[in-house]
């Protein structure tokens, strides 16, 4: 291998988002593609404090262990959000970004806006709940997420016409996300989607950012605003509602792949 890329998932999910891009991406012959489950989540349940800073350091202790020195840093959703923090705290191990449907804090709209205006609620209920936890009440199993299986199910769905979109609002239903989260986790990762992102001018490393053509999560001006004040940054639009990695596989694989081949090509 002659590269690593870590890909990181969003809010409510697991490793196994990236499942189907790793099984098909032609990048697996020549990149060591690294599928956490971020803390809190999956397999890495959790229920102490954690946030933008842990998830970084966990990052960087994962290259250490898979012995990279850096690596591209893709993610979706809470995952972009990551990758941005990490290049900012990380940059000299951070040779790339991949941001799918970033989430700045200004863009967000509809339900995650409502979220963000919820901020200092969350801040208050989180240490009531993770000293909940300390106490030992809590869940103790978790329904299972496997992401592949649900985003085929999904397509299949959406092929068959309108009803699809019933389908497709599964991935925004609390409901689901706490059935398969620890709550602490859950109301940490809205915590942590709904933060200031860094500032861009000094996140000089090259970037692609795939952005959804009828998100209803941001206000694509606004995430455009700032994709463009990063130094470097390619922006592409596919036609989804914010899950690209469900509605658009091949076409989002398509993309990573060429800019991972031009700006890369001696590790391609």
């Amino acid at each position: 291998m002659t590269g690593a890329i870590v890909l990181l998932h969003g809010v409510a999910s697991n490793r196994t988002r990236w499942s189907e891009f790793a099984a098909t991406t032609a990048l697996r012959e020549s990149w060591a593609l690294l599928r956490p489950d971020l803390r809190g989540n999956g397999a890495a349940v959790y229920r102490g404090r954690f946030g933008m800073p842990e998830w970084c350091t966990d990052i960087a202790a994962l290259l250490d262990a898979e012995g990279h020195s850096k690596a591209i840093v893709a993610g979706h959703c809470l995952g972009a959000n990551i990758a941005l923090n990490f290049a900012a705290r990380f940059q000299q191990r951070t040779q790339g970004l991949v941001l799918i449907e970033p989430m700045p804090p200004a863009a967000l709209t509809g339900t995650m806006r409502r979220v963000r205006r919820l901020r200092l609620l969350l801040q208050f209920l989180i240490p009531i709940v993770r000293a909940l936890n300390a106490l030992g009440l809590h869940r103790w199993q978790l329904a299972p997420l496997d992401l592949e299986a649900l985003d085929r199910e999904t397509r299949a769905a959406l092929a068959k016409g309108p009803e699809g979109e019933a389908q497709l609002e599964k991935y925004a239903s609390p409901l689901l996300d706490l059935r398969t989260t620890a709550t602490s986790a859950y109301l940490q990762s809205l915590l942590a989607v709904t933060e200031e992102l860094p500032a861009p001018a000094g996140i000089a490393v090259p970037a692609l950012a795939l952005v959804s053509e009828r998100s209803t999560f941001t206000d694509s001006a606004f995430v455009r605003d700032y994709l463009e004040r990063l130094p470097d940054c390619e922006i592409v639009a596919l036609p989804a509602k914010h899950w690209i990695p469900t509605e658009q596989p091949q076409a989002m694989r398509a993309a990573i792949e060429d800019w991972v081949g031009r700006r890369f090509p001696a590790a391609a």
